[in-house]
């Protein structure tokens, strides 16, 4: 596979990358309807329409959406050894604490991090306050089942939850990655924060190579496992739910996190109505040309093995 970075800015065009200002203009605000963003933007509205379309997602434990509710936390949090707080109307993965356990009265992170009630009370009022929310505004925080990761992915990952991010357009699965955590990102599976992103053919599910830091990479920094030439277990179910969040949004263009839990199969985590665009990078492909490529069908299908079947034919590696 030829490496198409870096280039000149006229080469990157020509090689199908897709730029931010593109992506915005020809294809989040032209396909995205400003009614659908509730959808993806609000947590608690994406898990609530996913369980009433018979989509698996993460349990919600509880929600906090008010400072005199913080009081109660010790009895919302006291029956669960772990957990996840996040932000509803959060992005870029910013405000998310992972609990892995306890260690007498204190819960421990994902890294390690001890916090006792009092710093989780005072993250939840962050929270609150806006400080991780889209625009500022104030939000809620949401208490939800801490997935286990699947098994396949334990050399592969640092401590915490590998996801799959599939970029969806009209219903067709175009590109997908494989996110890793690592030391860097303290478990997270978040590009930004320093996860790895590991491109996936889209015909079989097999990873081809990945990107660290806007940096292709062959090897996860921390484990030193390669990155290429790994099964994604349960790859027809993934494009599958991937291709139902189209129906299930409205949303045009759209990136879905699925999570491989290691009892409870594939389960959305997460529907983003602006994915970035760091996975051509982890798969070495402009994402433009894929675009263009389905927006000339004429005709697309409407039954989702049918676009499945498609995404395999169009997009294989």
């Amino acid at each position: 596979m030829v490496n198409i970075f870096p280039r000149s800015p006229s080469s990157l065009r020509k090689a199908g990358i897709l730029g931010l200002n593109q992506r915005n203009e020809s294809w989040v605000m032209a396909h995205n309807p400003r009614r659908a963003y509730p959808m993806a933007d609000d947590k608690l509205l994406t898990k609530k329409m996913a369980i009433e379309a018979g989509i698996t997602v993460p349990e919600l434990y509880g929600s906090v959406s008010a400072t005199g509710e913080l009081r109660h936390i010790d009895k919302l949090l006291g029956p669960h050894r772990d957990f996840v707080i996040k932000p509803v109307h959060g992005s870029g993965g910013s405000g998310i604490i992972v609990i892995s356990g306890r260690d007498g009265d204190n819960y421990l992170g994902i890294d390690g991090t001890p916090y006792d009630s009092g710093a989780l009370r005072s993250h939840i009022a962050h929270i609150l306050s806006g400080l991780y929310s889209l625009g500022g505004q104030p939000d809620s925080a949401m208490i939800e089942y801490r997935v286990r990761f699947s098994r396949i992915f334990e050399h592969l990952a640092y401590k915490g939850v590998p996801d799959i991010r599939t970029i969806v357009f009209r219903g067709i699965p175009i590109m997908s990655m494989l996110r890793l955590p690592t030391r860097k990102s303290h478990g997270k599976a978040n590009l930004h924060q320093g996860a790895v992103g590991v491109g996936v053919d889209m015909a079989t599910g097999m990873t081809i190579g990945g990107v660290s830091s806007n940096t292709r990479i062959s090897e996860h920094p921390d484990t030193g496992a390669a990155l290429a030439g790994h099964m994604i277990p349960d790859w027809d179910t993934i494009l599958e739910i991937s291709s139902r969040c189209y129906n299930l949004t409205e949303l045009g263009y759209l990136g879905v996190d699925i999570v491989l839990d290691e009892g409870l199969g594939p389960m959305v985590l997460e529907i983003n109505a602006r994915p970035g665009l760091n996975i051509q990078i982890a798969n070495n492909c402009g994402i433009a040309k894929r675009l263009e490529a389905v927006r000339a069908l004429r005709e697309l299908p409407t039954e989702t093995a049918d676009r499945i079947a498609l995404a395999k034919q169009m997009f294989a590696v």
